[in-house]
């Protein structure tokens, strides 16, 4: 699923007000695909689109089988070969073959287990749509799927039958301190896939001057992050050397569920950080979890750099390889 795909709640929109609706997946593909696997287009039934399943390479196929589906209440399971002259018209050196499963919204896909789907994604909770593709079972499944939920990979289960969608919450970088790294790492990470939030009182270093379009909190930062919430989707930054701005956040990461926990400074300053993290009552076991000195190990000199080695560890670790 991609980071901004709204199709889920499109569809159900579009299914209540009356115009019917299609959702169009992408559940496999071969070769050199325009878009990846779980990339969602949404049909109305009066033509309308949002969405992409090829960048263009199918779609007017793929709309042209989803009215009808509409038409007559049932799944359909298209193949499309991509030529090489259409997928170097969207950036590919070569082309593909992909599958496109069109599951109209009512008969085939409930509406309320739509309306359930799209609740569980308002709340920032990760879920996995299951489909049978033979027998047409489909349920939502909340636990389960931990390495395809981890590395936000839709694909077919091990019986090649059931297509398993994964529906993450958007990534989320919360950072502590607009400083000169921040400056560098907000624009990379956003990139990357992050919603990132900028957290400081002072108003001089968090302007929208030094952060253009960014989102800006001048809230204390242990009030910050409980205004935003934490949750194994969010990534925590801390940049400031100031433990007065630093450690209220901290200390409320470690006890929280965040994917990664980073804090700026030396090895020396971060035995202190951890001294006062033992003080404050958390555990090994907790503290261990911040990553400090912050960043990767490569020779990073500068800011972008050093905003480079931050977002090459939260990766890392996001994907399970540190």
């Amino acid at each position: 699923m991609d980071r901004f795909d709204s199709s889920p709640e499109t569809a159900l929109t579009w299914h209540r007000k009356g115009v019917g609706a299609a959702l169009a997946t992408v559940v496999q593909t071969w070769g050199s695909a325009p878009r990846r696997v779980g990339s969602q287009l949404v049909i109305g039934g009066d033509g309308r689109i949002e969405g992409s399943v090829s960048g263009g390479c199918v779609e007017g196929a793929v709309i042209v089988e989803a009215i009808e589906a509409i038409e007559e209440g049932e799944a359909r399971l298209l193949e499309f070969g991509v030529s090489d002259e259409d997928a170097f018209a969207v950036g590919l050196a070569c082309g593909g073959t992909i599958r496109v499963l069109v599951e109209p919204v009512g008969k085939v896909l409930s509406e309320d287990m739509l309306a359930e789907l799209v609740q569980i994604r308002a709340g920032r909770d990760a879920v996995a749509y299951e489909v049978n593709i033979t027998t047409g079972k489909r349920r939502l499944v909340r636990d389960g799927y931990a390495e395809r939920m981890r590395m936000d990979r839709s694909g077919f289960a091990e019986d090649g039958d059931t297509f398993v969608a994964v529906h993450n919450p958007p990534l989320r970088l919360i950072v502590v301190g607009a400083v000169h790294i921040a400056q560098a790492l907000v624009p990379m990470a956003r990139i990357a896939g992050y919603d990132p939030v900028i957290v400081d009182p002072r108003e001089a270093f968090a302007s929208d001057q030094r952060f253009p379009g960014e989102q800006i909190l001048h809230d204390w930062p242990d009030e910050a992050v409980a205004k935003l919430g934490l949750d194994p989707r969010t990534a925590l930054v801390l940049l400031t050397h100031d433990p007065k701005l630093d450690d209220p956040a901290l200390q409320a990461a470690l006890a929280a569920d965040v994917f990664y926990i980073g804090a700026l400074g030396s090895t020396r300053t971060h035995a202190k950080r951890v001294e006062r993290m033992q003080a404050a009552g958390f555990t090994t076991d907790q503290i261990d979890r911040i990553h400090g000195p912050i960043g990767l190990d490569i020779g990073a000199a500068g800011p972008p750099e050093i905003a480079v080695a931050i977002l090459g560890e939260m990766t890392a670790v996001l994907r399970g390889k540190a």
